[in-house]
């Protein structure tokens, strides 16, 4: 909010820019998602909040900025120096947190996101002589970030996303911090890229109750892209083995030719196995270009399309997962997410800075860890990531999140690209998720639970 400009205002960089002109969606989604988490502690940097900006990266800075907020009448605002040192909001000394059961929820925006490097989150006691440190975003010239120039973005920080820990704290080899309680400092943190000053604005930091309230041991969702037949014939007997449900998310216009699925088997993973169907893209050519490379009216008229293909074809899913991950912004700059929400509950990106919590800090932004192989030689993210010692799977039985993984082809040999994985090396991985006791549910029953 600008000034208290309402949304819709078109002016400035406002993530809630108008995208009027599109017609009435035929199939709008029912809206059915988990309530929102209300703060158990909550900073809102409202007058008097005792708070600090400071660092070697920082060159202005105001505790009351009335110009820019989305909450209250005013936030933080800080600029950097553009020479790549930290720049920081802080307070110390405060009466001791307990954030046992609970994550962290950041409310921020940056502008200038060209010359962001990274961002980190740290707790801890003594003025930072003891702390857990997040390093929970590092900006990329080339991938979708989650963190849009100029947008009020949310962020979630769980425990098996702690980074590192310093002084008397410490991380054990599976991911647990050696305390959750007693903390009286915290500091967010922001570093440029040395190459010009950012700006940024930070409105909250508050404490919520974390995925392991609902889901204890957590919860990994698993779902394939690009609708290939694989999917059916090789990973679908493996999932049956252990009763394991999966999210496909679809490419209408791939369905029934070539190597792809065809309605009837979609129909039988849905019927009689359990999955779900959920969409992609409707036109082939959507999915190969990205959104991003298509007008505001194409991306929409796409969305439409599919879910008007997806419902007369009896799949009922409301979920949908980027091409490519990408949700930017179109040719005529009005965000790929702000479109997705007029048809979908849910859309899925690939970023895996973090992992995903229940409920979604950004339901639009869901977060997953993508490229998961048994390959070697080949890029993408190693099976045994998940699998080993103090991986993925270990941090979301112990610390509990929402794992969600992102598959493409499921192969009979030797994987020769990070969008293959073997079927011996799906049922690897579905025999340690079913060997920790952690459910898997699809992203729908996911997002209906609890809600």
């Amino acid at each position: 909010m600008a000034g208290g400009a309402l949304l819709g205002d078109t002016t400035g960089s406002d993530a809630h820019a108008s995208i009027g002109g599109l017609a009435t969606p035929p199939y709008a989604p029912t809206g059915r998602r988990p309530q929102y988490r209300r703060a158990v502690w909550s900073q809102q940097f409202q007058p008097g909040h005792g708070w600090t900006a400071a660092g070697a990266g920082t060159a202005s800075t105001d505790l009351s900025d009335t110009r820019e907020f989305t909450r209250g009448r005013q936030s933080v605002r800080v600029t950097t120096t553009g020479g790549g040192k930290q720049s920081y909001v802080r307070r110390t000394g405060m009466t001791a947190l307990n954030l046992s059961g609970k994550m962290i929820r950041l409310i921020f925006r940056v502008e200038n996101t060209t010359h962001l490097s990274r961002l980190a989150f740290y707790v801890g006691t003594g003025s930072f002589g003891n702390y857990f440190v997040w390093q929970f975003h590092t900006h990329s010239a080339a991938a979708t970030n989650y963190i849009q120039q100029g947008e009020w973005v949310t962020v979630h920080l769980q425990w098996a996303d702690v980074t590192s820990a310093a002084g008397a704290y410490s991380i054990t080899p599976a991911g647990a911090p050696s305390t959750k309680s007693g903390f009286t400092d915290m500091s967010f943190a922001v570093y440029d890229t040395g190459g010009g000053p950012a700006t940024y604005r930070l409105q909250a930091v508050e404490l919520i109750p974390d995925t392991s309230s609902v889901f204890p041991r957590g919860v990994v969702s698993v779902t394939f892209d690009d609708s290939h037949r694989s999917v059916h014939d090789l990973a679908r007997p493996v999932m049956d083995r252990h009763g394991f449900p999966a999210t496909s998310y679809n490419i209408a216009d791939a369905i029934g030719a070539g190597d792809s699925l065809t309605i009837g088997r979609m129909r039988s993973l849905q019927d009689h196995s359990g999955w779900e169907m959920a969409g992609h893209a409707y036109a082939t050519s959507a999915h190969t270009a990205s959104y991003g490379k298509l007008s505001a009216q194409q991306v929409d008229d796409d969305f439409r399309r599919l879910r008007e293909w997806l419902v007369s074809n009896g799949f009922t899913s409301e979920n949908f997962a980027y091409p490519h991950g990408a949700f930017g912004r179109t040719t005529d700059g009005v965000p790929v997410d702000l479109i997705a929400r007029r048809h979908f509950t849910t859309a899925r990106s690939i970023i895996s800075e973090t992992t995903e919590s229940f409920a979604p800090a950004m339901p639009y932004r869901l977060k997953a860890l993508t490229g998961i192989t048994d390959g070697n030689g080949i890029d993408g993210t190693a099976l045994a990531r998940l699998t080993s010692p103090g991986g993925r799977l270990d941090r979301c039985a112990a610390n509990g999140d929402w794992l969600i993984l992102c598959l493409h082809r499921i192969v009979a040999g030797a994987p020769r690209s990070s969008t293959e994985i073997s079927q011996s090396g799906l049922a690897a991985l579905m025999k340690a998720i079913s060997d920790r006791d952690i459910p898997v549910a699809t992203v729908t029953e996911v997002m209906e639970h609890y809600t």
